[in-house]
């Protein structure tokens, strides 16, 4: 990834948006000081994002032994490591909503999945503090998990449509519709998306949930088209590897709710730029047979 596009990327975005949300920012009424910081909100956007590309497992590191010897010329006011960190939280909001700016509509075909973010070890949960008010015990197909979920909507060529965090112990069908808002097609999930009355909702605006099945349920008549979608649906669980596992998604060394959330979000910006991303490569006219 090119740190010039992501930084003029970023810095065109935050031109257009920091101004406008800025007006929707409650006061108190009294006067305070604005110092000009040194570091602009798309400078710490395009560095956050920048590590999670690099392939360092540690920001501190990435920080300290990288962009402060590698990048003076890019960023000539850098500042310390810990000021850094106290500069994140402000902008979560730009973040969140330049991701949001980078998810594509969709063509009709799409999958949808979750994928837990422990915070610790369960046999440490009695002991964590750190998201004691936020975190939720769930279960997933892979066991026990305490932490949240993100729950990621993609189509057939890898790109993000549309996400969303939520506690550990949220069902995966709750954020559903709100994903699916301004989607159009068949959407293809894992039988943890199995619910009739979700699916009646989600037919009502043109959407067809389609899901895999349990072992006690019969069978149901499927095209051959919708099969054969079923069965790429671990498209989407290829994604959740590399996020985890290239773009150093989940880890247990946050110490801050706000910064935990700058991580997830700038990971998924991470992957957005990635050049190559995992597809189906489906043509209409191979699938000309199946849809006869």
């Amino acid at each position: 990834m090119s740190l010039t596009r992501l930084f003029c990327d970023a810095d065109d975005f935050c031109q257009g948006f920091i101004a406008e949300w800025e007006k929707t920012q409650i006061t108190d009424g009294t006067k305070k000081r604005r110092r000009q910081r040194s570091l602009s909100h798309s400078e710490i956007i395009t560095i956050i994002v920048f590590y999670h590309q690099s392939g360092y497992k540690t920001f501190k590191w990435f920080y300290e032994r990288y962009v402060c010897k590698n990048l003076r010329d890019a960023f000539p006011k850098l500042v310390s490591y810990n000021r850094f960190i106290e500069l994140l939280p402000d902008v979560l909001m730009p973040l969140t909503c330049f991701m949001q700016s980078r998810c594509k509509t969709g063509k009709g075909i799409a999958f949808i999945d979750s994928t837990p973010l422990c915070v610790c070890e369960n046999i440490r949960i009695p002991r964590h503090k750190t998201f004691k008010n936020e975190a939720g015990r769930g279960k997933s197909s892979t066991g026990w998990l305490y932490g949240f979920k993100l729950h990621l909507l993609i189509d057939e060529c890898g790109e993000l449509l549309s996400f969303r965090i939520t506690r550990g112990n949220v069902d995966d069908r709750t954020p559903v519709p709100g994903m699916l808002k301004n989607f159009i097609g068949k959407v293809f999930g894992d039988r943890g998306y199995i619910s009739k009355k979700l699916a009646q909702l989600l037919a009502s605006d043109d959407i067809e949930l389609i899901t895999t099945l349990k072992k006690n349920m019969k069978p149901k008549v499927l095209a051959a088209f919708d099969k054969l979608l079923l069965r790429k649906r671990s498209i989407i669980e290829t994604i959740n590897d590399q996020l985890k596992n290239i773009f150093d998604l989940e880890h247990s060394r946050h110490r801050s709710l706000v910064n935990y959330m700058i991580n997830i979000v700038a990971c998924l910006v991470a992957y957005s730029y990635q050049e190559k991303k995992p597809a189906l490569n489906i043509k209409m006219e191979n699938l000309l047979p199946l849809l006869d």
